[in-house]
């Protein structure tokens, strides 16, 4: 089946079902828990892995509970990201608040015209960053790393780009945010920084969540060299389908602190995050398949 009719499938999928208010999505996310926990399994393995390995001191008890909690909260991911194609802007400056945009609009008052932002798959990131609402007068630029089947990679950029917000891919992001900065464009950039570097790029290590990780230094690199603020986006679920976000700042001049430095505040911070309620983190993804004697 070639991409754009598999495309046009499940676009038109999504969009049927985005017409539907998020109480009835809920009830199919009840159904999707079933089906992906319990039915076909998905990931298990790894994420049972990954719980042990992160909350060493937790009973098996403990463990399986927070498992199941967990993937309730991934079939909810799953059904508020189909939501994305048809939601309101109303309605989703209701379901995801931020607290205090306020710290970027001073950013910009003091002539900084482009910020970068570092956030983890926590909580429903794509709700945030695919809209722009909560920016006044200033871009969001989400850094994403393109999906290798082409139709489900180009839903992808249809959701995240409804609200005004724009993808760069991750192989273009230092010429990208250049560019951003050499025009003077208002803006911001996303880095979800909790995926794991490439096999090439094991350059910055730490302790994260009772393991030796490495971690992503790209998103440094990158404002150290033009010199750009570097903010935390702390997100928190209120309640099932509402999520707020605190902007803390790690560093308005980067070249002020030493190496590493960012990386390593934004590792204390995400990793706080986590620990805050842990089942609304993404323990599918492989996050530690690489050991330091592998750098």
């Amino acid at each position: 089946m070639g991409s754009t009719i598999l495309y046009a499938i499940l676009f038109s999928w999504v969009k049927v079902h985005a017409l539907l208010p998020m109480r009835i999505l809920y009830v199919f996310a009840d159904i999707l828990y079933f089906l992906v926990y319990r039915v076909i399994r998905y990931r298990v393995k790894v994420v049972r892995t990954n719980l042990a390995n992160a909350f060493p001191d937790k009973s098996d008890i403990e463990l399986r509970r927070l498992e199941k909690r967990f993937y309730h909260h991934f079939a909810d991911y799953v059904m508020e990201t189909i939501k994305l194609a048809h939601i309101s802007l109303d309605e989703i400056m209701l379901r995801a608040r931020v607290n205090n945009p306020e710290v970027v609009d001073r950013l910009l008052d003091k002539g900084h015209t482009c910020c970068i932002m570092l956030m983890g798959h926590y909580g429903n990131w794509e709700w945030f960053t695919s809209a722009s609402y909560f920016l006044n007068d200033c871009r969001i630029y989400q850094i994403y790393r393109p999906l290798k089947n082409k139709a489900v990679d180009r839903l992808f950029e249809y959701l995240r780009t409804r609200f005004n917000s724009y993808g760069i891919p991750k192989h273009d992001s230092m010429r990208s945010v250049i560019r951003l900065k050499q025009d003077k464009t208002r803006s911001t950039v996303i880095f979800i920084a909790d995926q794991t570097p490439g096999k090439a790029n094991l350059h910055y290590w730490t302790e994260f969540l009772n393991q030796d990780s490495a971690i992503i230094n790209g998103p440094e690199r990158i404002a150290r060299k033009l010199n750009l603020p570097v903010i935390f986006l702390d997100t928190k679920q209120v309640k099932r389908g509402y999520y707020t976000l605190d902007l803390k700042m790690i560093a308005e001049n980067p070249n002020d602190m030493s190496e590493n430095e960012i990386t390593e505040q934004y590792a204390r911070l995400m990793e706080k995050c986590i620990l805050r309620d842990p089942a609304n983190y993404l323990w599918t993804h492989k996050r530690w398949k690489y050991k330091r004697d592998q750098a």
